[in-house]
């Protein structure tokens, strides 16, 4: 099999930048003494992520703000009860995947 130089650079460049930016950070703060309100505004990072990505899923549909996404909305429901409830990522996953799956079966 023949190694095509142009797609292996394209394949080192990608892991590269998929890369750098994930560790660099990780070694720069590593040494580093975060202040108190540094570290109280990071752990808001990954809910705030988690809440765009799970409100661009319910309310936007073609572009445009919706609330037709009924079987969503309803599957939403006991999902963040079971979140707020067990505070367990992989809990909230399956109760939102469970949902999902009865209401799409019934409706």
């Amino acid at each position: 099999m023949e190694v095509r130089w142009d797609v292996f650079l394209i394949i080192i460049g990608s892991a590269l930048v998929t890369f750098l930016p994930r560790v660099l950070p990780l070694i720069v703060l590593s040494r580093m003494e975060l202040p108190e309100w540094g570290i109280r505004w990071l752990n808001y990072v990954p809910i705030s992520v988690m809440a765009a990505l799970i409100g661009q899923e319910l309310f936007v549909q073609d572009e445009h703000f919706s609330l037709l996404n009924y079987i969503e909305l309803l599957a939403a429901i006991p999902t963040v009860l079971i979140a707020m409830k067990t505070k367990s990522l992989l809990g909230t996953v399956v109760a939102g995947m469970v949902s999902i799956m009865v209401l799409r079966y019934f409706f």
